[in-house]
């Protein structure tokens, strides 16, 4: 059967269109809020390339009218699946805006309710982390940072033992402040910026910490990290010690 859906995310932010064309138009720039590695070939007719994990998108630019209006998307598979991203930006006065992005597509098949869930929290998370990053980091450029855990079995005790792990007496919730201690780490406090079923966003001094529900699988460390020379292969060794700690 399949579900056609379409999902939409705004916020003003304290950034200029100049700042949010840069986070969402850039490799550099999508590699600090979304997801994995990111390339981008400019212009109409252009494409968007991205890497996490085993998985490598690619999407053609449809529409790119710079400081304005940003849509990509893939062509339609056999079985009708797709999904197109339509991003805008409206400048205000003082040198805020508002940001827009507008999910769409298709899942086909009778048991496509699971993905869309994970889709859709996962698409939240990442519109609150480019909200993050242009509220505070805009200008620098991350270190994406891709680290997998052992298979979870029980999400409710993996959410809880995360919880545990940052000093909290419960799971994490928007607000907390944690305190984050990665392998052969100084010690290191942050804030929860975001949470929902799937996904914990902690926001610190240097970087964004993500953990997300990895779809059949195991729990997943989505990372950007701004500190200068950052070594992602050290990096993602750090964090496959700490979740294997923790979650082992």
């Amino acid at each position: 059967m399949g579900h056609e859906f379409e999902l939409t995310d705004a916020a003003e932010v304290d950034a200029t269109p100049e700042e949010l064309w840069e986070a969402i138009a850039t490799g550099p720039g999508i590699d600090s809020w979304f997801m994995g590695r990111n390339e981008v070939e400019g212009g109409t007719g252009g494409v968007i390339r991205g890497a996490f994990g085993g998985y490598r998108p690619e999407f053609g630019i449809r529409e790119w009218e710079p400081l304005e209006r940003l849509v990509y998307g893939t062509d339609a598979a056999p079985d009708g699946r797709r999904i197109a991203y339509e991003f805008l930006i409206e400048g205000r006065e003082g040198g805020s805006s508002v940001i827009r992005c507008v999910t769409s597509g298709f899942l086909p098949g009778d048991d496509w309710e699971a993905e869309f869930e994970a889709m859709t929290t996962g698409g939240a998370l990442f519109f609150r982390t480019l909200v993050e990053y242009v509220t505070h980091f805009t200008g620098r450029a991350a270190v994406p940072i891709t680290a997998f855990g052992p298979p979870v079995g029980d999400w409710d005790t993996a959410w809880a033992t995360l919880g545990a792990a940052l000093g909290l007496s419960a799971r994490p919730a928007t607000g907390d402040r944690v305190r984050l201690e990665p392998e052969g780490r100084e010690p290191v406090e942050g804030v929860v910026y975001a949470v929902n079923d799937q996904a914990v966003g902690i926001r610190v001094p240097d970087a964004m910490i993500r953990f997300i529900r990895g779809f059949h699988g195991p729990m997943v460390a989505a990372h950007h990290v701004f500190t200068p020379g950052a070594d992602a292969a050290a990096e993602e060794k750090a964090w496959s010690s700490w979740l294997a700690r923790v979650f082992d």
